[in-house]
């Protein structure tokens, strides 16, 4: 499931030395960096750190693939055991980037986290038993190239870049008294990292879920559900197959869930589902009980004639046609693009436009210089510049 991260090329060479991230936390370790940067001037420790271990960077984060699960004939999960300076203190429903390395480029998207959260930091476990891995199951989609690639072509082992959990679709801790979880297809990834929370916190009290898949052989860890409703009285599941029985009609929700307008309800899936949800929530006057996860942002058909695009900092210049991004087209110059969910919603690749206009792809608008835009959802409109 894709979201909703900075790439660089294999052959970009770092001239300044970054801020590490996590080095208040790891004050030894720094104090030890800093030694080798001095020692191993004009090189930076990267290069020697990475011949020590592949996990082990100052200016990235990086994991290794430990295994792939097949979940379904086209998804999978991978487990992946991250390196130095990745926080485990994500929220359940929160995503990760990751990047690969395919045919010489470093390729990214976002996916949910699906394995648990870990416990609080007052907790026995939080202080000397804290997770090493983490999980993101992967739904490969015909034009997902990465998805394709990650359920079907990744080998254990691969190292791959990572950006930190992020992410607003979370569950609080404690749980509320009552949930309906309402989810169809890959939507149900962030969902499953809350459900195995909520177990491991022993928060399964009162907990409704819907979802929605073609069959049952398309439900995504179709038996850990199973056995999850069948070990909890609190946790009642309903499966809709949709290629039998035709997709939910949320107007009828309450033939399912009789109470649903008192529940918090978290709900991921089709843009179509959402939009209904949200329509019908409000209508209820209940809109602040729905909490929604989308996976993408329609975009709006190609516009316009692209143009030649300027990294003002970096001075790197591509041409890029209308349909490709301003973040793309960086990422593919090999300049170090800030980014988050990369659809247009976390607002972390926003940048200062400094000459020429570029055009939001969803809704057609065009940005004029001196406005600060989202590199993720903007193509030039003609030459432009940037500032980065």
């Amino acid at each position: 499931m894709s979201k909703k991260f900075a790439s660089v090329t294999a052959n970009v060479v770092e001239t300044t030395r970054p801020t590490v991230a996590g080095a208040d936390k790891h004050p030894g370790w720094h104090a030890l960096r800093k030694i080798a940067a001095r020692i191993t001037t004009p090189l930076l420790p990267d290069d020697y750190l990475h011949l020590a271990n592949p996990l082990w960077s100052a200016r990235e984060l990086r994991g290794r693939v430990v295994a792939v699960h097949r979940e379904t004939e086209d998804s999978a999960t991978l487990v992946i055991k991250p390196g130095w300076g990745f926080s485990f203190d994500y929220q359940p429903g929160q995503y990760i980037g990751i990047g690969l390395l395919v045919d010489g480029r470093w390729r990214w998207r976002s996916y949910s986290l699906t394995s648990p959260a870990a416990e609080s930091s007052g907790s026995s476990r939080a202080r000397g038993g804290r997770p090493r891995t983490v999980t993101i199951t992967v739904k490969a989609m015909p034009e997902g190239f990465l998805s394709t690639h990650l359920v079907a072509g990744v080998a254990p082992g691969t190292i791959v870049r990572l950006a930190a959990p992020q992410g607003n679709f979370v569950l609080p801790d404690p749980a509320p008294d009552s949930i309906l979880f309402l989810t169809a297809g890959s939507g149900i990834t962030p969902v499953m990292s809350m459900l195995r929370t909520l177990v491991r916190r022993k928060q399964i009290t009162d907990i409704a879920h819907v979802h929605s898949a073609p069959t049952q052989a398309d439900v995504m860890f179709g038996a850990e559900l199973a056995e999850l409703a069948q070990d909890h009285p609190g946790y009642r599941l309903t499966v809709r197959e949709t290629r039998t029985a035709g997709r939910l009609d949320l107007s009828r929700l309450g033939d399912e869930v009789p109470d649903w307008r008192e529940r918090q309800t978290w709900a991921c899936g089709p843009e179509g589902m959402l939009n209904q949800a949200e329509k019908l929530w409000n209508a209820a006057g209940i809109g602040d009980r729905l909490h929604l996860e989308r996976f993408a942002v329609a975009k709006a058909a190609p516009a316009g004639v692209g143009g030649t695009v300027t990294f003002a900092r970096s001075g790197k210049t591509v041409t890029a046609d209308a349909a490709t991004s301003v973040m793309d087209a960086g990422e593919s110059a090999g300049v170090q693009m800030p980014f988050g969910c990369r659809m247009g919603i976390c607002q972390s690749c926003v940048v200062g436009l400094v000459e020429g206009h570029v055009r939001d792809l969803r809704t057609g608008v065009e940005h004029e210089p001196g406005t600060r835009i989202q590199t993720c959802i903007s193509a030039a409109s003609g030459d432009c510049v940037v500032d980065i």
